[in-house]
């Protein structure tokens, strides 16, 4: 049996969750079996599809309204931005400043970013979160004086560029209950080569990489009451676990409303996060982020041309997010194998699910009859949990203080390196393998992280098979 997130919230989930593992405690191994439907991980959207194309492919029910829009989504999504003026108007204006000259750059065939390999090596799908302590008018990060929000590494001509990121690691010995050792690596961020003089004293910095694209649409088509229900900020069940919602300021509707996306919730829905990518990744304008992204010290940024007010067209805006809405979810692997089943048991009696919250229901999403009332197995419950100091950034985003995140889904996670040649895990990719995923995570996920150390060697080989089939 599998938890349904539309059945639990943390208030009413321990009960629950220990009958089901009473349950499959008293149950024979051989008696194991998937769920109806576990392996439609997107539900009627799924693909199945296991080789390097895995993330590009479109939902499987795609309707014929949805399907021009994305496949103009998709072109322009993988296609470059020009230096404005130039004679292909509908996608120059890249910069003054920027981290990408398209959108695939960083989600590399809809996939996952990944850190520099060497120190030498820019951060190519990867950026750097730049603010200061306080908060702005509506609650989020305040921006570093000089540099703004993000760290801009690259600039048209005749512009200054922002400076360099680079990351180095420490290698942390550890060793599981049985003997076997590990080991961590940790990073340590430093900017180099900075174009405006040196941070603020207070800087705070935080390296991302880039998530993968999948299933995004049927992320943002869950009820909002669905998350909420599994909310618990005060752990009034004294299991340990507080999700929290992270609300932020929705640009869109010009009020605050729940986050769903991004590494600590920030952005409240595909459109928002779209265009605050295309604005802050690319230097590209649009009706939500009208300016140019210019920091007041940077005067040939904010004197160089641009390719438009609004660069970025409602019509093309329109058509990137139904993109990024209808990416299909690949279908689960092996999910009757044996192995893969006992690493499912396992995976929920050590704690994971209790926010890696298998099965949840979306409602209906407008317009999208694709996404709408979806049994989906995404593994998240879009709320964020301390992680602990280890995973600490020090760095709020509007409620999301600096020792939370968000709960990734975990649907593709045993592609990554099929799609993008790696495996590195967590939100600067420090982890190298699922392993040291989980043994990064502490606070709310400390007894979860106590227990896999304790579990043997073929325990562990079997929950670890069992995620790398989502």
């Amino acid at each position: 049996m599998i938890v349904s997130g539309t059945m639990r919230g943390h208030a009413s989930g321990s009960s629950f969750l220990l009958t089901l593992l009473l349950v499959a405690a008293c149950a024979d191994a051989d008696e194991l079996a998937p769920e109806p439907g576990e392996e439609l991980a997107g539900g009627d959207t799924t693909v199945f599809e296991t080789g390097a194309r895995s993330f590009m492919l479109s939902a499987r029910n795609l309707s014929e309204p949805n399907e021009s829009a994305f496949f103009v989504g998709n072109s322009f999504f993988n296609k470059n931005w020009v230096i404005a003026p130039a004679s292909t108007t509908a996608r120059d204006g890249l910069g003054p400043t920027f981290n990408a000259r398209s959108c695939s750059a960083c989600h590399f065939k809809d996939g996952r970013g990944r850190p520099p390999l060497s120190a030498d090596e820019p951060m190519l799908s990867m950026l750097v979160r730049l603010s200061i302590p306080g908060v702005d008018e509506h609650g989020g990060p305040l921006p570093e004086p000089s540099y703004g929000g993000q760290l801009q590494p690259d600039a048209i001509p005749g512009v200054t560029s922002e400076g360099q990121a680079r990351v180095t690691w420490q290698e942390l010995p550890g060793t599981y209950a049985d003997g076997q050792p590990y080991s961590l690596r940790q990073p340590s961020l430093e900017l180099v080569a900075l174009g405006f003089g040196p941070l603020a004293e207070d800087a705070l910095m935080s390296a991302r990489v880039a998530p993968h694209m999948i299933g995004l649409g049927l992320l943002e088509a869950l009820p909002e009451s669905t998350i909420l229900a599994l909310a618990d900020p005060d752990d009034d069940d004294d299991d340990g676990i507080s999700g929290r919602p992270n609300y932020v300021w929705d640009p869109l509707s010009q009020t605050t409303v729940l986050g769903r996306f991004g590494w600590k919730a920030n952005q409240p829905g595909l459109r928002q996060q779209n265009a605050g990518a295309f604005h802050g990744d690319l230097g590209i304008s649009s009706s939500l982020h009208p300016g140019e992204d210019c920091p007041a010290a940077q005067l040939e940024c904010g004197a160089a041309p641009t390719g438009g007010s609004p660069e970025l067209s409602e019509e093309l805006l329109d058509a990137v997010t139904i993109y990024s809405r209808l990416l299909a979810v690949p279908a689960r692997r092996d999910v009757d194998d044996p192995e893969v089943l006992n690493g499912r048991e396992l995976f929920l009696e050590i704690g994971c699910g209790d926010c890696h919250v298998p099965r949840l229901v979306t409602g209906e999403l407008e317009g999208f009859p694709e996404l709408s009332n979806q049994v989906i197995w995404p593994y998240t419950d879009l709320l964020v949990h301390d992680l602990g100091e280890g995973l600490a950034d020090g760095r709020p985003d509007y409620e999301a203080n600096g020792r939370e995140w968000r709960t990734p889904p975990l649907w593709g996670v045993g592609l990554f390196s099929v799609v993008n040649d790696h495996a590195l895990y967590l939100h600067d990719g420090r982890a190298r393998g699922l392993a040291e995923a989980i043994l990064w995570h502490s606070g709310e996920a400390e007894p979860a992280r106590a227990r896999f150390v304790e579990l043997s060697a073929s325990e562990r080989a079997a929950l670890l098979r069992f995620v790398e089939s989502l």
